[in-house]
């Protein structure tokens, strides 16, 4: 089975793309993974952790931090270019960002690779695999609306994480579930962590 490529980048909300790993590896999947510079400064500075650049000592920090052995997890530096994932040739199943910041979101609509996670998704564009964009900002502006319409227009799909309410959640981790699971729907991942919609009770 072809990879997901899943980035997450200095955006606020790094618990979201951590559980987008760990739910994608205890489904057995394929997960090829960048964080961007920003990312690691963002872990250090909300959550004081501070996650190995060096890509197998990382896979190994996930697999112990999250507490899964199944799947398979590659892991990349964010400015490494010459990564199969950089090239149009290498299959993938499609891309997910999550959280995406706007300057992330803004170079990718622009067509401006400055590191491997807009080159990816600048390939999945070009190659008309799924792209999902999360950003993570609010309020938004003109300039991050039209730049969202750019992409949207281009190809991507643009998924805010926004939890719902019908699934009375309980924990913080109840809506970080839900907002994954929903971004995983998008790519045509069945992943039963949630309750869904089935009208209402009778």
């Amino acid at each position: 089975m072809s990879s997901i490529v899943l980035a997450i980048t200095g955006a606020s909300a790094l618990q979201l793309g951590e559980r987008s790993i760990q739910i994608l590896l205890e489904n057995c999947r394929s997960v090829d993974l960048i964080l961007s510079k920003g990312a690691y400064e963002v872990a250090k500075s909300e959550r004081n952790i501070n996650i190995p650049v060096e890509p197998k000592a990382q896979a190994d920090y996930w697999r112990t931090k999250l507490g899964v052995k199944s799947g398979k997890l590659t892991c990349y530096r964010w400015n490494d270019h010459s990564a199969s994932i950089a090239s149009g040739s290498h299959k993938t199943r499609g891309m997910l960002i999550v959280p995406c910041s706007m300057g992330t979101l803004g170079r990718i609509a622009s067509g401006f690779s400055l590191d491997l996670i807009e080159r990816c998704a600048d390939v999945h564009l070009k190659e008309n695999r799924p792209l999902i964009i999360s950003p993570r900002e609010s309020p938004l502006n003109l300039i991050h609306i039209e730049n969202i319409k750019r992409l949207a227009t281009a190809g991507a799909l643009i998924v805010p994480p926004i939890p719902a309410w019908y699934t009375n959640p309980q924990t913080i981790e109840d809506i970080i579930d839900f907002i994954v699971v929903r971004l995983f729907d998008s790519l045509g991942e069945d992943l039963n962590y949630i309750k869904r919609w089935e009208g209402p009770d009778k």
